[in-house]
């Protein structure tokens, strides 16, 4: 028994660097990428899905990430008629006075809406964003409560801002989240004039006077990218809002407070590689021969044809199996049946993983058979 005790020691300690080894390349393998931020997440932007986060909701500086919901506004009024892009501005003290990242405006020299909307989006430009939301709004306060407003329209949970900027050295209740970040972005991909200059590496001002710099360095290096938004402060750390389209699927992920610019960029890419990689966006194929009538007893009507909302694109991992269709129909109803009454469901399946239930129901109201439509029913054949 001894001797046996002793070969077991004896085997326990020539295989522990071994099963040490193990274990870290078990833990490694688990970790699908390295993330270097406080807080991120990866949203699909076409379902809104979120396919990791991290700290995703934890209330943080944003830098200049905060310029996405500006440009959201922007965009907005753009869409609505409110300014034009050939809109003169002329630049306020207040907007001169902005620092960080700045075009140098001088007090009352006009720029064109464009202008200073290409100087925010490719170079961060405070001065010109502070002149856009003068633009817009009359005063950066009043811009700063539309930002908010738009948050709460949105759904914001976890977001304040007190400035169009991000510039937080002097504010104390302005924050938002990664997940947050990432709604204000996919609004943002809807409106398809930013890509006019999200993916520009270098342009100018003033007649090639003013240089203009991708702050967003992934613009020239990762395959797909389409954008969006930039942000560093000593508070917030380095920040990105990245995003990106390949096969169909747009991605978009958010990275705050990460230690250095690298770390925001690889932690950005890592995420979108990831998505890609693991993921894939289809769009329902129904067969409308499987929806069949169903019989109204009762009804003024004999028969209704069940309806659906139409269904937007899904989000579905690679590699788990073709997707399939279940439809279930009612064979009959009694009246009166009400618009909306469900009378179906089909249910999509990836291999044996149920994705997603589709509700079938009446697109219209049928009342029930009285005496009074029977005797007009007998008036209109005589």
């Amino acid at each position: 028994m001894k001797k046996l005790i002793a070969f077991i020691l004896s085997a326990c300690i020539f295989l522990s660097p071994a099963i040490c080894c193990f274990a870290a390349q078990t833990a490694q393998s688990d970790a699908a990428f390295e993330d270097h931020s406080k807080s991120s997440v990866l949203m699909c932007a076409d379902t809104g899905d979120i396919i990791y986060e991290n700290n995703a909701y934890e209330h943080l500086s944003p830098a200049s990430v905060t310029k996405v919901m500006s440009i959201l506004l922007v965009l907005e009024a753009l869409d609505s008629g409110k300014i034009s892009l050939k809109d003169e501005v002329s630049a306020s003290p207040n907007a001169v006075a902005m620092g960080g990242s700045q075009i140098w405006l001088e007090e009352g020299e006009k720029m064109t809406v464009e202008e200073l909307f290409k100087a925010v989006v490719i170079a961060s430009a405070n001065d010109a964003c502070t002149a856009l939301a003068e633009h817009i709004a009359g005063s950066t306060a009043s811009f700063a409560a539309m930002m908010n407003e738009r948050a709460r329209q949105l759904g914001l949970e976890n977001t304040n801002f007190e400035n169009c900027t991000g510039l937080d050295d002097t504010a104390v209740n302005h924050y938002s989240c990664a997940y947050d970040i990432a709604v204000t972005a996919r609004e943002v991909l809807n409106h398809k004039l930013i890509f006019n200059y999200t993916t520009i590496w270098l342009d100018y001002l003033r007649g090639g006077e003013t240089e203009l710099n991708n702050t967003n360095k992934l613009v020239n290096t990762y395959s797909g990218i389409t954008g969006l938004k930039t942000g560093t402060t000593s508070k917030a750390g380095f920040c990105v809002c990245a995003t990106a389209e390949r096969d169909g699927m747009r991605l978009i992920s958010v990275v705050l407070g990460a230690d250095s610019s690298d770390a925001r960029f690889k932690s950005a890419s890592n995420m979108l590689d990831y998505g890609f990689a693991n993921y894939q966006v289809v769009t329902p194929q129904i067969d409308e021969n499987k929806i069949v009538e169903v019989k109204v007893q009762n009804g003024v009507e004999k028969t209704i044809k069940p309806v659906y909302d139409e269904t937007d694109m899904l989000l579905i991992k690679k590699g788990t199996g073709e997707i399939s269709y279940e439809y279930s129909v009612l064979q009959k109803t009694a009246a009166p049946l009400k618009e909306g009454d469900k009378l179906g469901e089909i249910v999509m399946l990836s291999g044996s993983e149920e994705i997603k239930r589709i509700p079938l129901f009446a697109g219209k109201s049928i009342d029930k058979i009285s005496y009074l439509f029977i005797f007009k029913n007998i008036l209109s054949n005589i």
